[in-house]
């Protein structure tokens, strides 16, 4: 087990350094955006690759930034239920999840995305628009986050079969904690501001 949570040690510090770099383009997007934008206000021109940069530039951020999300344990899920379940019930549902849902849906994505961006890649698929940009790269995108996705989805499930063994402390006890926190806040924002609990 020991060289397992290493490993996942290692591709969660990848996913880490992947997810904080890329973010950082979605201030690039707003300059861009803002620019465009301006240039076309002022000067009366526009540009369709700036236009299409921006959405390249979120789909970079949204699709490669999603395993990162899953490693802070930020996606959604239902908050009312799931902070009312005992840690170990929590702990195997994060578990069945990741085998069960997220991994298959990974893996065929993966499977059906290979010859989506071939087939673009061989045609050297552009944009629709003119001046526009080449459609294959932003393609291309849809295969590296799957491939990122089930490399973090296998360190979910070894850092949750870590938990349900008792080897490492459980990651939901901190959530339990700032959820109770927060609903001590709630309560006590209520109290002062007159209103009953």
């Amino acid at each position: 087990m020991r060289a397992l949570l290493g490993l996942s040690r290692k591709i969660d510090a990848f996913n880490t350094l992947v997810g904080r770099w890329l973010s950082w383009l979605i201030v690039v997007a707003v300059v861009i955006s803002s620019a465009n934008a301006i240039i076309r206000k002022l000067f009366d021109v526009s540009s369709n690759s700036f236009l299409e940069l921006q959405w390249v530039l979120f789909s970079i951020v949204f699709l490669l930034c999603s395993p990162w999300t899953l490693l802070s344990n930020e996606h959604i899920r239902i908050d009312i239920i799931n902070h009312t379940l005992p840690l170990k019930l929590r702990g195997w549902i994060d578990m069945i999840g990741h085998v069960f849902f997220l991994m298959p849906f990974a893996i065929i994505l993966l499977w059906w995305s290979i010859p989506f961006f071939l087939v673009s890649y061989r045609q050297n698929e552009q944009s629709f628009s003119a001046g526009g940009l080449p459609q294959w790269p932003a393609k291309s995108l849809i295969m590296i986050a799957c491939v990122l996705l089930i490399i973090q989805g296998i360190s979910e499930i070894i850092k949750r079969a870590a938990m349900l063994a008792g080897t490492i402390p459980d990651s939901n006890a901190k959530q339990s904690n700032q959820h109770a926190a927060e609903l001590e806040a709630e309560r006590l924002v209520m109290h002062i501001s007159g209103d009953k609990p």
